[in-house]
């Protein structure tokens, strides 16, 4: 009988992570996110919200878990999925719970909106790999690419990051999704950027179907040259692995993975 998932995906391949298979604790009807970003893959934000709270038991997680073929190679497993996944307020008793029966790294791709909250801090403190969202300079140029849930300060965000990144032990990335409306400030980006000094910074645009055109190839290089000094990547020149999906095309459709 074929095994069925409802809130691990995957695995698939990533430009960042290699094989990566998600754990999507968010997952209802709509997205569910504090930001309302304008190449958001899964569409227009119905739900914007920045309260906490549970969506999906860790219970429930660690069966579906149980489920995985004995033989499946996987190199991280990824909190990500159909939101903001630290708006699930049960984000650390789950990666702790992941870490007692897995032996995969744990990663989790978060907007930062957050991050000033030391509960949010101590929670992704437990990963091992944290991959943080930095798309803006300003205020301005903040509420015109990420359009955040009303009240979320850009200055408190950034300064939440450099405080993770002072005392967090494990790997620190900043992933930047860089289209028109905030090409023109990549080098003020890359200056916050340097001030942070993460381990790696991701240069980003958007390849997959979204409501933006992505930058081109030797354009995206330009704006990575601008990080000089930092480990930076990018995604023209990322490989990706060959890797097998377990889970069913619509669970990786409402993903946005398809």
């Amino acid at each position: 009988m074929e095994k069925k998932f409802k809130y691990i995906y995957g695995p698939v391949p990533s430009w960042r992570v290699g094989s990566s298979l998600g754990i999507d604790l968010l997952s209802q009807n709509e997205k569910i996110c504090s930001y309302g970003c304008l190449y958001c893959q899964l569409g227009r934000t119905k739900f914007l919200t920045s309260t906490r709270q549970s969506y999906v038991p860790e219970d429930t997680i660690l069966r579906e878990l149980e489920m995985l073929p004995a033989d499946i190679s996987i190199d991280y497993i990824t909190l990500s999925g159909r939101g903001e996944p630290t708006l699930a307020i049960n984000l650390g008793d789950t990666i702790n719970a992941l870490k007692g029966i897995r032996k995969e790294a744990i990663a989790i791709i978060t907007n930062s909106s957050l991050m000033n909250r030391q509960d949010v801090q101590k929670e992704l403190s437990s990963a091992d790999f944290v991959i943080a969202k930095l798309d803006a300079c300003s205020k301005g140029s903040f509420m015109a690419v990420n359009q955040p849930f009303q009240g979320t300060e850009f200055d408190v965000i950034v300064q939440g990051i450099k405080e993770f990144k002072r005392y967090f032990q494990g790997k620190l990335a900043l992933q930047i999704m860089f289209i028109k409306e905030n090409a023109q400030y990549a080098g003020y980006i890359a200056g916050i950027a340097k001030e942070i000094h993460p381990d790696e910074v991701q240069i980003n645009t958007p390849l997959r179907p979204c409501g933006v055109e992505p930058l081109k190839k030797d354009e995206l290089s330009e704006i990575k040259d601008l990080f000089s000094g930092l480990n930076a990547i990018s995604v023209y020149e990322s490989r990706k692995k060959i890797v097998k999906p377990i889970s069913d095309k619509d669970t990786l459709k409402r993903r946005g993975k398809v």
